[in-house]
């Protein structure tokens, strides 16, 4: 367990907590999704490590253990917070595993920072894309009054709409697909985070537009996603970005919800284990 600091000049420093399981191993950096923790990654991080990788996780800035400022939840800002850990941490030849919201840093890192320091990249159940339908962008699976919809509720009553959210998030044509005592893990971690970056967040992943930076995606990828998704739906997303990232892997988890990474951990692991070990 340790902090970084992101100096982000006008926006001041930000406390970041990370945990790294240390080691010799190639690194695999996990970037949870919205609006949970690094702690979300619980079946993943033993699994990664006794395969000889060093598992790093980190609460993005507004969640979990990590400093709670006002702003900087923009996706540019958001990266450069990965950034400053890769660099603090002094890593390279990485792999960087997106889930959800965290499929936006890796989509951007390309954009912003280049290769040099990936080995290659995840993209789990992830946003990009371009989450919201616009009139350039008809195959977006996120209306706008459903972004309307979910921001009234979170900013009426968070512990409701995290409890809604966190049921959907684990379900599969309508059936929680993880135990109760699974998604309740999920609620705490959820009502962990601060309101004031939930809805920025939600705004961020909503809006953002990751189609020119796919392109620029020139390691190794693997898109891997549920086909029964209702948060961040297949065709509109993960689809799409396998079609977007030339040369990439995908696999679709069979009546996978959104939490594939909790709800299918056997077959998560072992894809992106067999992944990570080319």
């Amino acid at each position: 367990m340790t902090e970084i600091t992101a100096h982000h000049g006008l926006l001041g420093d930000t406390n970041l907590h990370v945990d790294d399981t240390g080691g010799t191993g190639r690194p695999v950096v996990l970037i949870h999704g919205w609006p949970l923790s690094g702690q979300s990654w619980s079946e993943q991080v033993p699994a990664f490590t006794a395969a000889g990788y060093r598992v790093i996780t980190y609460d993005r800035r507004g969640f979990g253990r990590s400093d709670k400022p006002l702003t900087g939840y923009t996706y540019d800002t958001l990266t450069e917070d990965l950034h400053t850990l890769l660099v603090e941490l002094d890593l390279n030849d990485v792999t960087l595993v997106g889930f959800s919201m965290g499929g936006g840093e890796v989509a951007r890192y390309f954009s912003k920072y280049g290769a040099e320091r990936l080995h290659s990249v995840v993209f789990a159940s992830a946003v990009p894309p371009y989450l919201m339908k616009t009139g350039d962008n008809p195959d977006g699976p996120l209306e706008a009054s459903q972004a309307a919809q979910m921001t009234a509720g979170l900013t009426a009553n968070q512990e409701t709409f995290y409890d809604g959210f966190t049921t959907d998030f684990f379900s599969a044509n309508g059936k929680l697909v993880v135990t109760e005592e699974q998604r309740q893990e999920a609620l705490a971690l959820a009502l962990q985070s601060s309101k004031a970056a939930a809805l920025a967040c939600m705004a961020a992943f909503a809006t953002t537009d990751f189609r020119e930076d796919l392109p620029k995606v020139t390691v190794p990828a693997l898109v891997i996603h549920g086909d029964a998704d209702g948060t961040v739906p297949f065709e509109g997303s993960g689809a799409r970005t396998h079609e977007a990232v030339s040369g990439s892997e995908l696999h679709v988890i069979a009546g996978g919800p959104h939490g594939i990474n909790v709800s299918h951990a056997d077959e998560f692991n072992r894809v992106v284990l067999d992944f990570l070990a080319r």
